[in-house]
């Protein structure tokens, strides 16, 4: 699948397959929607379908690598939420998930349920990402310190 020496960025990919598996899971189950959104979002970032599956059939020997930056911990999390609505159900485990994942990637906890509500928000109305994000941003920068630097 991989080989022994995979770089950071490959280590970044399967670590975000692995918090969507994640999610997806949340509600007791994978739904196919759901698989067929993380198998997207892994061939977006270059993976082949069948080791996306891999990795999420083997969810348990990934370890978690939080992004390094605001733009990718953004991604991570609108790609979290995006998943949730997949299934057109959104369940309290997986907004509860959605919740605590942004929180672990960085974000303050004081904003957390207002990115994550504004994130579905814009995907149910059919805004683009790039959009969301910009929005977003005006209450995601404040001066505050976060883990390596961020201004989240």
């Amino acid at each position: 699948m991989f080989g022994f020496f995979e770089n950071e960025q490959t280590k970044k990919v399967k670590s975000h397959l692995m918090n969507l598996a994640a999610l997806a899971k949340a509600d007791g189950h994978i739904d196919e929607r759901e698989m067929s959104f993380i198998v997207a979002v892994g061939k977006k970032n270059g993976m082949r379908a069948d080791d996306v599956r891999s990795i999420v059939a083997n969810s348990g020997s990934v370890n978690l690598v939080l992004p390094d930056n605001d733009s990718e911990r953004f991604d991570q999390i609108f790609d979290l939420v995006d998943m949730m609505l997949a299934d057109g159900i959104v369940d309290d485990h997986e907004m509860d998930f959605c919740i605590g994942m942004a929180e672990k990637l960085g974000f303050r906890k004081a904003i957390v349920g207002v990115l994550v509500r504004k994130i579905s928000i814009g995907v149910k109305d059919g805004l683009p990402r790039e959009q969301i994000k910009t929005e977003s941003e005006s209450f995601l920068n404040y001066n505050g310190t976060h883990p390596k630097g961020s201004g989240l």
